[in-house]
């Protein structure tokens, strides 16, 4: 179920990381293998943990899930979820940092965190209130239960639902998609959505033409134009 042990939250956070900071990666996918998108905590090896007298919960979420969360959130590419299954705690969080949810309808979601007698992490707090409102994310965190595919869609939690065989193709085709289109453009976009989640009107029109300027200046743009004038379609290179 990709129960989130130390060994699979090392490995997920350096592979995220890794394709954050390589240019030649246009896109990214983010999925499970199996039956289960990722089910959270290992909850076998947190109750060891438990055991020894320290849960080590501050140090595995500023050590592993906050870099992999800033990194989905933050890398300047689109990155989305295929979420094949069940998508519970961090396995949510994860899906939610996303910028494009592609949803089983056999899948779901959980934020079970106060159903074990825990706060959120993984940047729930920040991301669930963004998707679906305040009172409906206090709802959600409050009273934990399984959010259902089409009901996900109607929240704003999924993008798209379709049958379960289609989801990871469904999702390499937007990634595909994405990684032809105008990279910069994309990075502007995610940069502006995040500044403007906490500033004010000034300060994000302010940003908004530093991204103007940013993207104006690049291949991309200007191949777009002389494209669109001599009714070519335009070939984006990522820069």
């Amino acid at each position: 179920m990709n129960s989130l042990d130390t060994a699979t939250k090392v490995a997920l956070r350096d592979a995220v990381l890794a394709a954050a900071d390589d240019d030649t990666v246009r896109a990214v996918v983010l999925t499970g293998s199996g039956k289960a998108f990722c089910v959270g905590q290992d909850l076998k090896e947190h109750a060891q943990a438990l055991a020894s007298g320290d849960s080590g919960l501050a140090e595995t979420v500023r050590e592993h899930y906050n870099p992999t969360v800033k990194a989905l959130l933050t890398m300047p590419k689109p990155v989305v979820a295929a979420v094949n299954g069940v998508a519970a705690g961090a396995g949510a969080s994860y899906a939610f940092a996303c910028d494009l949810r592609i949803v089983a309808d056999t899948a779901g979601f959980n934020l079970a965190f106060a159903a074990i007698g825990l706060s959120s992490d993984t940047g729930s707090s920040w991301t669930l209130p963004r998707l679906v409102g305040w009172a409906k994310a206090r709802e959600l965190l409050f009273l934990p239960r399984t959010v259902k595919a089409d009901e996900a869609l109607a929240l704003g939690l999924a993008t798209e639902v379709v049958l379960a065989d289609d989801v990871l193709p469904r999702a390499l085709e937007l990634a595909r998609g994405f990684a032809a289109g105008p990279t910069r453009a994309y990075a502007a976009l995610r940069r502006a959505l995040e500044f403007s989640a906490t500033h004010g009107l000034d300060d994000s029109l302010g940003h908004e033409a530093d991204m103007m300027q940013w993207t104006g200046a690049s291949h991309d743009h200007r191949a777009a134009v002389d494209a669109f004038l001599s009714k070519q379609k335009a070939v984006f290179r990522g820069h």
